[in-house]
């Protein structure tokens, strides 16, 4: 039998793998659950977890419920948003504080997507490393050298701390879809340009026209945080402030996968585009952009376009982004400096230039700050700070039926 393989709860009292932690006929492991950013998702340490990746895929999934629409057997809000893990670990490379790894857990099927980053959840990974151990703290502002396993690149997060050692989570930070306000974790994403290894531009364009099964699209390309492809919303026959913050109807969904899967196909994730939604179902994202205007966010309020540079809307996991991806915005503000994107088209001429950056999405105005480089070798990010909160939910013991583990 191999190691990592569970046994029946009658063959004794020991635990299934180094790390778990039996319960009757139940296996349960350490766990922190934290909101981080607009996201949600339990928070598990690499030496919790199983060797085995095809049972600690098992396992993740039974944590959350999944597959199920309500995911009511598990930890999961049956949404995208509040269906993500992070794995944290210690460093494997020197420069880096921890390891992080990021998934993406399915609500109606059966899988965990290891591909692409999450910017929100990044925003819990400094304060649990500190509170947990993992990286050593000290009052005031300290920094973690955050490994994003996934990508292979380097993300730091500036985490306020307390006399006692542990990360506040008062303050008067405010992230837009987040209510209240909370203490800033500042992430810089600087070194997150080029996660596929082709640099800003991974086409080698600002924008080119790609045949889809919905006729010739326009889209800009750029690999900064997760690669992200950005059109126009006169591709679907919306308009920037309607674009819908929720609910979509089926046309239009396919609509927006048949373009995102030609954007997959372009960048040789795919040998058919018809297969990015089971192959490849995180990224590429798709991110509509249009000029700033006046709208009304979801709640509501009104939004005023001398407000913001730009609007922005995305899908994940096949359904509307409720408010903006984290790596997005990285994306977002290293398209803005490059010209002849689509993004630096429509943006407000005067962030072009690198500073501050404002975005208008369905929950309000996310801000950040973006500067891109142009030398010899092409674009190159050289800021992109993007403010978060985050804070500690629960945490204990998180305990899933043996039988879905078998």
């Amino acid at each position: 039998m191999a190691p990592d393989t569970p046994r029946a709860p009658a063959d004794g009292l020991q635990p299934p793998w180094p790390g778990a932690r039996r319960r009757g006929d139940q296996v349960g492991i350490r766990c922190v659950f934290m909101r981080a950013g607009t996201s949600r998702g339990a928070f598990l340490r690499e030496e919790d977890l199983p060797r085995d990746p095809a049972l600690r895929e098992r396992l993740i999934l039974a944590i959350y419920g999944s597959p199920d629409f309500r995911q009511i057997d598990g930890l999961g809000g049956a949404t995208s948003l509040t269906s993500k893990v992070a794995i944290i670990g210690p460093p494997s490379r020197p420069d880096a504080d921890v390891d992080y790894t990021f998934g993406q857990v399915r609500v109606d099927e059966a899988r965990v997507d290891f591909r692409g980053n999450c910017g929100n959840i990044s925003a819990g990974i400094g304060p649990f490393a500190i509170e947990e151990g993992l990286v050593a703290a000290t009052e005031g502002i300290s920094r973690v050298r955050i490994h994003l396993v996934n990508s292979g690149a380097l993300l730091v997060a500036e985490v306020p701390v307390m006399s006692d050692g542990l990360c506040p989570v008062a303050g008067d930070a405010v992230v837009a879809g987040v209510p209240g306000s909370g203490a800033p974790i500042i992430l810089d994403w600087a070194d997150v340009g080029g996660t596929l290894g082709r640099g800003l531009l991974p086409t080698g364009r600002p924008r080119e026209v790609l045949e889809t099964a919905i006729g010739r699209v326009e889209v800009s390309i750029v690999d900064a945080g997760n690669v992200t492809a950005f059109v126009r919303p006169s591709v679907f026959g919306l308009s920037g402030p309607a674009l819908p913050a929720h609910r979509m109807d089926r046309d239009l969904l396919d609509r927006i996968e048949a373009v995102r899967g030609a954007v997959a196909l372009r960048l040789g994730m795919v040998e058919a585009a018809d297969r990015a939604q089971s192959v490849t179902p995180t990224i590429p994202k798709l991110y509509i952009v249009d000029p700033p205007a006046d709208y009304l966010d979801a709640a509501g309020r009104a939004v005023r376009g001398a407000d913001i540079d730009l609007i922005g809307r995305g899908m994940s996991m096949g359904t509307p982004h409720q408010a903006y991806a984290g790596t997005v915005a990285v994306a977002t503000g290293a398209a803005v400096g490059i010209p002849g994107t689509l993004v630096h088209e429509v943006a407000r001429a005067p962030c072009r230039e690198g500073g501050r950056l404002r975005i208008g999405h369905p929950t309000g105005i996310l801000e950040m700050d973006a500067k891109v480089e142009h030398g010899p070798d092409g674009f190159r990010l050289a800021r992109s700070a993007v403010m978060r909160t985050a804070r500690r939910i629960m945490d204990g013991t998180v305990y899933v039926s043996s039988r879905r583990l078998a």
